[in-house]
């Protein structure tokens, strides 16, 4: 019973988080923020956007209406490989504070992949036992790094 309990708070997280980081780069407002975007086109960061706003969407709505679960450990897969390549353009950037975080971000989206892969049809599976406290242990590292980002100061200036 914990253990779902947790997998569903880590999808919700997981939902939030890439609605919200899909929407502008749909929307194409707001992205000037981010590190890396400029040099990718268009139709590339919008593709990006699309596939992490229908993720977030398949992160918890096959579950809640009972059909199609199995897209949700693929969904979960999905934006931990992004989140992965995400990583890149910060470490590119010498970011390496949120390099951590789209990696941690990774680490949590591939928890939920694996704490949801009996929902596939064939897979490894994991005792309870040991994915809690690694869900745990990444969503308090989530929540560590996100606060100490928000805290420093910004390195853009405005000739940038």
């Amino acid at each position: 019973m914990m253990l779902t309990i947790t997998l569903w708070a880590a999808q919700v997280i997981l939902a939030l988080f890439f609605l919200f980081a899909g929407l502008p780069k749909i929307l194409g407002r707001g992205i000037d923020r981010w590190t890396g975007f400029d040099d990718i086109p268009r139709p590339v960061t919008l593709l990006t956007g699309i596939a992490e706003v229908g993720a977030s969407i398949m992160l918890v709505v096959p579950m809640l209406v009972g059909s199609l679960e199995w897209t949700t450990p693929v969904a979960a897969i999905g934006l931990s490989t992004v989140t992965l390549l995400a990583s890149g353009f910060h470490v590119r950037a010498g970011e390496w504070l949120p390099a951590l975080e789209t990696v941690l971000w990774a680490m949590l989206a591939g928890a939920v992949a694996v704490g949801r892969w009996d929902l596939m049809a064939v897979g490894p599976t994991l005792s309870p036992e040991l994915l809690l406290p690694v869900i745990l242990v990444l969503v308090v590292a989530l929540v560590v790094n996100i606060v100490v980002i928000f805290r420093g100061p910004s390195r853009r200036t405005a000739c940038e």
